[in-house]
């Protein structure tokens, strides 16, 4: 067993998590606990070449194609930032992680969910498991709304503008995996304000730290 904490942040469209990884951050700073943050896809420079494909080509790619993609980006992330982090007891914050991959390309994108979990579990290996992972629900048109008032709908990317009938999928997909994994995965009401919700993200991560920490 790893050293280190692995929390992933998954959820929809202007759930408001990249909000919460900050504030998650500043905290570990000022308790001088010794942390990490990445995107997915990105955070090497393999990763970053593959994002910029992934969310700005023009070109028509399938969702296998998109699952594929996403996973050598994953591969080179856990090889190079991970794992190390993990071996040398960091806390590691990933802004969306294994659970997206299920909840775009194979409940959205219609890839099988077998062939999902097959390619995943070969992609992951068994040191780079969350230890916790945090669900922003939220419903679609409260996302987009708040995409609006940050005035974030002048740059969306590929995903992003895929629409209400493939967000509510990938909605639909994340509860679904969330109720297979009910002792990983906490589902949060991303509705609340941003106060509210860091409270809950709080509470949860220092009960689930403490617990890794004393195991």
């Amino acid at each position: 067993m790893n050293k280190g904490f692995l929390v992933t942040f998954e959820g929809g469209e202007g759930c408001g998590k990249t909000t919460q990884i900050k504030k998650l951050a500043k905290l570990l700073q000022q308790r001088n606990i010794e942390y990490i943050v990445a995107k997915e896809p990105g955070a090497t420079e393999l990763g970053e070449e593959i994002r910029n494909i992934l969310l700005h080509t023009n070109l028509d790619l399938s969702a296998k194609t998109e699952l594929l993609l996403f996973c050598a980006s994953r591969s080179r992330l856990i090889e190079k930032v991970v794992l190390p982090a993990l071996e040398t007891g960091k806390v590691v914050i990933l802004d969306r992680y294994y659970d997206s991959t299920t909840a775009y390309e194979g409940y959205a994108g219609e890839v099988k969910l077998k062939d999902v979990e097959t390619i995943l579990k070969f992609t992951i290996g068994q040191g780079a498991q969350p230890d916790l992972t945090y669900l922003f629900d939220l419903d679609y048109e409260a996302g987009i709304e708040r995409k609006l008032t940050d005035h974030q709908l002048e740059n969306l990317d590929r995903f992003e503008t895929k629409g209400k009938g493939y967000f509510e999928k990938v909605r639909h997909g994340y509860l679904e995996i969330a109720k297979k994994n009910k002792k990983r995965i906490v589902v949060v009401d991303a509705s609340k304000s941003i106060e509210d919700v860091y409270e809950e993200v709080v509470k949860v991560f220092d009960e689930r730290y403490a617990k890794k920490q004393n195991s």
